[in-house]
């Protein structure tokens, strides 16, 4: 009775055909038509022109009395204008749009590419940080505290490796694996101070009150 009722079912599913057809998956890991990132062959290609305007070159007198001139090469112009930051040519994170690419248009072309905001790259001031040293093996970090600081973490520094902070970035290492990491032939942060005057010191730390200055 039982084997004949499972040849029956099979027979049931395999003859069945649904009334509505599956849709397909969704992959946000499949790329979309919008993010092909082959250039077209274009049997003509546009040739490359300077977005720094050639006029900048002509000196023009400043508002003030006091100020000098305004005045910049377009090649120097250009340069200043496809560095990202001062101390880092390329781009450091994925939705970063590279500098040549955002100034550009009307609004830059008679514009001192000298005289606009070229902040220091935080991903490259933090690597001159040298390695804090320590005992433990678990230390925490929150920023220096106070309200420049960042939440409270607690980072492991039982590998022989640099063990870095989440938010901030400063390096922690253990005392033990002191000897491993000089025997490198090169480390991502300064094992020792060199003086540098982007490193902060541990006497700047802000006190266990919440707000404190450094």
């Amino acid at each position: 009775m039982l084997p004949c009722f499972r040849s029956r079912v099979a027979t049931l599913s395999s003859s069945f055909t649904p009334r509505f057809a599956a849709r397909a998956s969704y992959s946000t890991t499949v790329p979309r038509l919008s993010e092909n990132f082959i250039p077209a062959n274009d049997p003509t290609p546009p040739t490359a022109k300077p977005n720094v305007s050639g006029t900048n070159a002509t000196p023009v007198d400043a508002m003030g009395g006091w100020d000098a001139p305004l005045r910049e090469e377009p090649e120097a112009g250009e340069r200043t204008r496809h560095l990202q930051a001062p101390n880092r040519a390329t781009t450091w994170a994925a939705s970063q749009q590279p500098k040549e690419k955002a100034m550009v248009g009307p609004r830059f072309e008679q514009t001192i590419m000298e005289l606009q905001p070229q902040p220091l790259a935080a991903i490259e001031l933090i690597h001159r940080q040298p390695v804090r040293w320590t005992k433990k093996r678990v230390v925490s970090c929150d920023g220096g505290g106070g309200p420049l600081g960042h939440p409270k973490v607690f980072i492991n520094t039982d590998k022989p490796e640099i063990a870095t902070c989440g938010y901030c970035g400063l390096p922690f290492a253990h005392e033990q694996h002191r000897a491993y990491l000089k025997s490198l032939p090169a480390t991502s942060y300064p094992l020792e101070p060199t003086g540098d005057a982007a490193e902060v010191n541990e006497s700047q730390r802000v006190t266990e009150g919440g707000f404190e200055q450094r």
